[in-house]
């Protein structure tokens, strides 16, 4: 893996994966966004757990998902909560309906945060952080 030294700080605030949440870091590791998707109703859900939110089925399965989605909400953060963050002042942090159906948080790093708006379609960007782990992120959809 090639490790971004912009990205490494992150690394520490990447969550130790559980039995339940193995599969969508490990496809972050193959720079491939998963998510659980029911093999009764076809939703697809995050974050992962054991049963579908939907309908209740324990018929869990994983699936790639395109990694599109739009901007739901979001914020711009002027303050440097964490010293990773420190070099990145402002960012934006947003929750983006992703096409598959669920909402994620991520930020969006690179972009005039004065150009981010409501709808606005962004793309999965996936970076990794350390020799173990990569992490989500998104970034302005290419049109």
């Amino acid at each position: 893996m090639t490790i971004d030294p912009t990205f490494a700080p992150l690394a520490e605030l990447i969550p130790d994966p559980t039995d339940i949440s193995e599969p969508f870091w490990k496809g972050l590791n193959d720079k491939t966004l998963r998510l659980q998707r029911c093999g009764k109703c076809d939703t697809h859900q995050h974050p992962p757990e054991r049963f579908c939110y939907s309908c209740g089925s324990d018929s869990i399965e994983w699936a790639t998902a395109s990694g599109g989605g739009e901007v739901y909400s979001f914020i711009v953060v002027h303050q440097p909560y964490h010293a990773a963050f420190r070099d990145r002042i402002p960012y934006v942090v947003a929750t983006v309906q992703l096409d598959e159906g669920p909402r994620m948080l991520g930020a969006i790093f690179d972009v005039d945060p004065n150009s981010i708006s409501i709808g606005m379609r962004v793309q999965a960007r996936i970076e990794t952080v350390s020799e173990q782990q990569a992490a989500l992120f998104f970034e302005a959809e290419v049109q």
